[in-house]
């Protein structure tokens, strides 16, 4: 059996001391009050990975304004004060249970579902998204094309997630992960065919990363001084899966740089494999490029579901690794890892291909 050396040390992420390298990867999930706040069956289910042994917990994608950054109906929100209160009861919960959480600050731009705003959605540019909206978080047909947004909106919104911040920090979580991944508003700017601005958002690699070191900088301006400021990077989009950066290991290189020169506390690189190469059959992961480019703490995640995998990922380089079905199957993973016992199989096999409100009831651990 492999020796689990590293993945269950203890970490320093800034001003944080976590238990172990696990941490749970947000996912996605319907079970917030339609007005967007907590619920009390959220900090059960977030208070139970804290219980199981987990480092870190980051949540659900949660929208920062009541502009158009909501993505689907039912979907947890940081937009108000009322949502502040809300989530209070969570992060105490985990706390409750000695973990640490941080929230993810999302802003679904134009893979939000149609019926969520009578006016449309919005991009940098009006390029309809490839491919259909997900029935399981109630879209039909295809998507909408997307208002493309003007400066004073960009501004609007990178403010917006500044204000977000604060509100998550005075909510009680111990940090902020800013969603730049998975084809969401942030990734679309980042990506050159849903990006065809002209402006200072637009064109080359160096521009269209703009955005999202925009919104960095804003955040760690408004709370970096006391919380975690992470960043979560993908090549992949929700819609379109075999996506990867057109230039390779350069655009790598430039969007790594620009936003390790921000100095977030921590780049979150997600793959379908975290071990593959990230352009092509050779070369360097994207957690690899990650780590020599971006200068900071990186955390892996992608099919890193049993501890030996995992713990090769942190001998690779990566600090943390993350896990997302597999941490749905066993919100005991942790534990279970300690003790070398066996993992339940990945969710998907037990309630089909999108986990739905029953998960919860199903994985309870926190009593």
């Amino acid at each position: 059996m492999t020796t689990l050396k590293k993945l269950l040390s203890t970490y320093k992420l800034r001003n944080l001391t976590l238990k172990n390298r696990a941490v749970v990867a947000p996912m996605t999930r319907i079970s917030a009050e339609e007005n967007g706040n907590a619920t009390d069956r959220m900090a059960r289910y977030y208070q139970s990975y804290a219980a199981g042994g987990f480092g870190l917990v980051i949540t659900e994608a949660t929208y920062p304004d009541e502009e158009y950054s909501q993505g689907y109906s039912f979907q947890p929100g940081i937009a108000n004060v009322e949502h502040l209160e809300a989530w209070k009861q969570v992060t105490e919960a985990v706390h409750a249970k000695g973990g640490k959480i941080v929230l993810q600050i999302a802003h679904a731009g134009a893979l939000a579902i149609g019926n969520i705003y009578k006016d449309g959605t919005v991009a940098p540019s009006a390029v309809k998204p490839l491919g259909e909206q997900p029935p399981a978080f109630g879209g039909k047909g295809e998507y909408l094309t997307p208002k493309e947004l003007t400066l004073a909106e960009i501004k609007a919104i990178i403010a917006s997630f500044a204000e977000a911040a604060l509100r998550a920090e005075q909510a009680g979580f111990d940090g902020v992960e800013i969603h730049a991944a998975a084809g969401y508003l942030l990734d679309e700017f980042l990506t050159d065919f849903t990006n065809l601005r002209q402006d200072e958002y637009g064109g080359s690699t160096e521009n269209r990363v703009r955005f999202v070191t925009d919104i960095i900088r804003a955040v760690k301006e408004k709370v970096g001084q006391r919380i975690v400021v992470g960043v979560r990077i993908s090549q992949a989009k929700a819609n379109y899966y075999v996506h990867k950066w057109a230039n390779g290991e350069e655009d790598a290189r430039i969007i790594f740089e620009a936003i390790g020169a921000e100095k977030p506390d921590y780049i979150h690189v997600t793959e379908y494999n975290a071990h593959a190469p990230a352009f092509g059959d050779s070369g360097s992961t994207l957690a690899e490029l990650a780590k020599k480019y971006g200068n900071t703490t990186v955390i892996a995640n992608g099919q890193l579901d049993q501890p030996e995998d995992a713990e090769r990922a942190l001998e690779a380089g990566s600090d943390l690794i993350s896990l997302g079905k597999a941490a749905l199957a066993n919100h005991d993973w942790v534990f279970k890892a300690e003790k070398g016992l066996p993992m339940e199989s990945a969710l998907e096999n037990i309630l089909g291909p999108t986990p739905n409100l029953k998960d919860e009831e199903l994985y309870e651990y926190a009593k």
